[in-house]
């Protein structure tokens, strides 16, 4: 199971084994080059990860003013050319950028200028110098079009958007993060189309893609559950168990836990949690479940020897069950 993150396109692709990979190498920062893939589903659906591409896993450095989507966008393109793919399905958690799609928008063809008529630098630090968008010659998209999978609400801008909520975690400190919610500010005043609820996510690249190149929105976590046969799984088991890295609000409103325990109370099955961390109290929240930093002794523990402590949470699960 996934929800739009990392994990998604491997988690889909296992499911239908006819799928066809596409390996290529992409530009992950800079001059690094990377090898990254997409694959197509036989009946013509394309599914294309960003963390694949250019996710927060493959930074050896985080850089949040420069680091960008362009990655993403050569893999969008390279998808799009494919005279065999209908629509695509465009995952996009787990970045390790704040530019608003910007970076995959010019991959895909589009020019962002300064307004001397210079382009602009590439990540979200370089939007401060945004004056005007050419999206002339931006490539087609299939003629099924592109559904971008979110696994978050948050807006694009304001003290929920992309810079405050996400920023800290892709190494932005207090100054540059101010830096990047005023670059989105000036994209968004550039593009002239309004905020909406998950424009936010992976660094506010729902926004672009939607507004500059015309994709649509819907929940990653419902779209996967659909086609791995979640509600199926859990309707033919006796105990259901999930689980993330860190398990808090958040994790209830389109994350994969969410969805899991959703459609597991539909279901009327026993749910017990496996996570890393947590912020919320499971037994106040009427929750089974194993904490691997409570019974490793520490997060740093559980995260050294991860395998040994995932057993250990078995055994306790099993002793619960």
């Amino acid at each position: 199971m996934a929800d739009g993150g990392e994990g998604t396109l491997e988690t889909i692709s296992s499911i239908y084994p006819e799928s066809k990979i596409f390996k290529q190498q992409v530009h992950i920062f800079k001059d690094k080059l990377h090898w990254a893939y997409w694959c197509l589903l036989e009946e013509g659906t394309a599914i294309v990860e960003l963390a694949n591409a250019c996710g927060l896993i493959y930074m050896d450095n985080l850089y949040p003013l420069e680091a960008n989507t362009f990655a993403f966008g050569e893999l969008l393109k390279s998808a799009s050319k494919n005279p065999n793919v209908k629509r695509i399905i465009a995952c996009v958690g787990g970045s390790a950028s704040t530019d608003g799609g910007v970076g995959a928008l010019i991959a895909l063809g589009a020019k962002f200028v300064d307004k001397s008529g210079k382009l602009i630098s590439m990540g979200g630090g370089g939007l401060l110098e945004l004056d005007e968008i050419d999206f002339s010659k931006i490539i087609d998209m299939p003629t099924g079009g592109v559904l971008c999978l979110v696994d978050v609400n948050n807006p694009l801008l304001g003290p929920n958007g992309s810079a405050t909520v996400y920023g800290p975690q892709k190494g932005a400190t207090d100054s540059d993060i101010l830096l990047l919610e005023d670059g989105l500010h000036k994209f968004h005043e550039v593009v002239g189309r309004e905020d909406f609820n998950g424009a936010g996510a992976a660094g506010g690249t729902p926004y672009g893609l939607k507004w500059l190149w015309g994709a649509t929105l819907t929940s990653g976590s419902e779209t996967v559950a659909q086609l791995v046969g979640l509600a199926d799984a859990i309707e033919n088991c006796d105990v259901v168990i999930t689980g993330e890295g860190m398990f808090d609000q958040q994790s209830r409103y389109g994350k994969v836990v969410g969805k899991v325990l959703e459609i597991a109370r539909v279901k009327n099955k026993n749910v017990m949690l496996c996570v890393g961390q947590t912020a919320i109290n499971l037994k106040e929240e009427n929750l089974i479940g194993v904490v691997l930093s409570q019974i490793s002794g520490s997060a740093k523990e559980s995260m050294d020897d991860p395998i040994k402590w995932i057993e250990q949470a078995g055994i306790e699960l099993a002793r619960n069950a």
